[in-house]
């Protein structure tokens, strides 16, 4: 690979490019791919569409390339540079993907109101319903309904006609436009209908339902949700109790618990069934039906813990959904309850993400001694790290800025006892872009000096670049001038590279 696109000069300047620097000196791997996969779009998000192209075009997996100058293609168009734009999308090599980049950048120039362009560009694109569809939703952004609906009748797929009349259902309900919302929505569900896959039908009138439901249409709600249940019962494969599951908590919030119930009464899976009961406590919740509330989150959490190893399609979706509900007990204000079903989570792993995801809905909540517990709970240093920043998030989310910036700094003192250096240095990162935000920053400068030292006692090399990548976001642009120590450092981890 005789080709470099990043001088050592300026790797030495720039914390982001010093990432590309290892990362397009790496022998061609996974770990490489992703390597470049961390920077290309950090160049793109600076607008550096030559060098992002340049980098991706280095990768050796085709599909990972290809997947990245699809989103160099989009940056292109994004900024009207259109002939570099479908440039990229004739050197992508598999064919379908070269497709898929010309939809990019023509629902790109959809978006920006270049509709012209745009369908010039759909007309290469083998399935241009998409396209299409992002030209409606334009067109009636701009109060251009006619054409709006001139362009639908040129769809041929009703999944895509469907979805752009959702879109536009809902930028009608941003302007209370309750009525016109739901003539949108009756013919999204007309199109629903005609879909022929059976799954996708399904979720599309479940979708369709929920948006009726926000523009208080409950009696169209409950009459789409009914057609779709009825096409659910008829399934007979591994999506049908999800799809009932979806469908039933629907029902809830459109104000039928009668209807509802028996759909659930449908649902064989134990996960789907807690799923659903879940669903139902935050609708009782929302209605200030405490005890109902409570009643079906317990009810959920019997039966999911009643499900034997042998009943379980998949332990992932289980031990996941053990963790959303003790994080929905701290949000029903049983924090106690809720550490008690997060510690016993049989997976330890599933197990402290319980615990993390409790701390910060007490957090929010304001119950701050039982987020306390919940976090002194999670036994490793790195987790319980990780479990203090998302605490942290929530206590700013509320206006709590003072305990955030606490939550932060006790943090970056925890990261010292993680053992593994890549692991420490992004949490010292993470914990330095927070402290900036909320403006500390010293402080956010010390954290990140912290883990560009970690960063230079990493051996991998992509787990280096990667890290380097995370860093950059610290710096505001290439041209920003970094601290001369973080310029020594920078120098001091190339060196490790040998490669000039």
């Amino acid at each position: 690979m005789s080709e470099r696109f990043v001088t050592r000069a300026a790797a030495e300047a720039d914390v982001l490019a010093a990432a590309a620097f290892i990362a397009e000196r790496m022998p061609q791997s996974d770990d490489r791919s992703e390597a470049i996969s961390a920077v290309v779009p950090r160049f793109l998000a600076r607008g550096e569409v030559d060098l992002a192209a340049g980098l991706a075009d280095t990768v050796d997996d085709p599909h990972v390339r290809d997947r990245l100058l699809i989103a160099v293609a989009a940056k292109c168009a994004e900024l009207d540079d259109d002939e570099y734009a479908m440039q990229l999308a004739e050197a992508i090599e598999e064919y379908g993907l070269q497709s898929q980049a010309r939809e990019a950048i023509a629902l790109t120039k959809a978006a920006k109101g270049d509709l012209e362009r745009a369908r010039e560009i759909a007309a290469e694109v083998l399935h241009p319903d998409e396209v299409l569809a992002g030209i409606a939703i334009k067109q009636a952004e701009s109060g251009d309904e006619e054409a709006a609906t001139e362009t639908l009748a040129t769809i041929d797929y009703p999944s895509s006609s469907a979805a752009a009349l959702m879109a536009m259902a809902a930028m009608r309900l941003a302007k209370d436009d309750h009525l016109k919302a739901a003539e949108y929505l009756e013919s999204a569900a007309s199109l629903g209908l005609e879909i022929e896959h059976e799954e996708e039908r399904i979720r599309v009138l479940t979708d369709i339902g929920n948006a009726f439901i926000d523009a208080k249409r409950g009696d169209k709600a409950i009459e789409t949700f009914e057609r779709a249940r009825v096409f659910a019962e008829e399934l007979d494969n591994v999506h049908r109790d999800s799809l009932l599951a979806a469908v039933a908590q629907g029902l809830m919030r459109a104000g039928s618990v009668d209807l509802a119930d028996r759909t659930l009464d449908a649902v064989g899976d134990k996960t789907q069934i807690a799923t659903t009961l879940l669903g139902f406590a935050r609708e009782y919740w929302r209605r200030d039906e405490k005890d109902e509330a409570l009643e079906a989150l317990d009810e959920g959490y019997e039966v999911l813990r009643s499900q034997k190893d042998a009943e379980t399609r998949d332990s992932k979706v289980k031990y996941t959904l053990f963790g959303t509900i003790a994080a929905q007990f701290a949000g029903f204000e049983k924090g106690e309850r809720a550490i008690e079903i997060a510690e016993a989570i049989d997976d330890h792993d599933y197990s402290m993400s319980a615990l993390s995801q409790v701390a910060q809905v007490l957090t929010a909540r304001g119950s701050d001694e039982q987020a306390e517990q919940a976090m002194r709970a999670i036994s490793e240093p790195y987790e319980r790290m990780i479990a203090m920043i998302g605490m942290s998030d929530a206590a700013k989310r509320e206006g709590r800025d003072e305990l955030a910036i606490t939550l932060l700094n006790d943090a970056v003192e925890l990261a010292e006892e993680v053992p593994q250096l890549t692991a420490r240095a992004n949490a010292k990162i993470e914990a330095a872009k927070r402290l900036r935000a909320l403006g500390h920053d010293a402080r956010a400068s010390e954290a990140a000096s912290a883990g560009l030292g970690y960063i230079a006692e990493i051996r991998g090399e992509s787990s280096r670049a990667i890290a380097l990548a995370n860093l950059s976001d610290l710096q505001e642009s290439a041209a920003t001038p970094i601290p001369e120590s973080v310029a020594d450092a920078l120098r001091q981890i190339l060196v490790q590279n040998r490669i000039s």
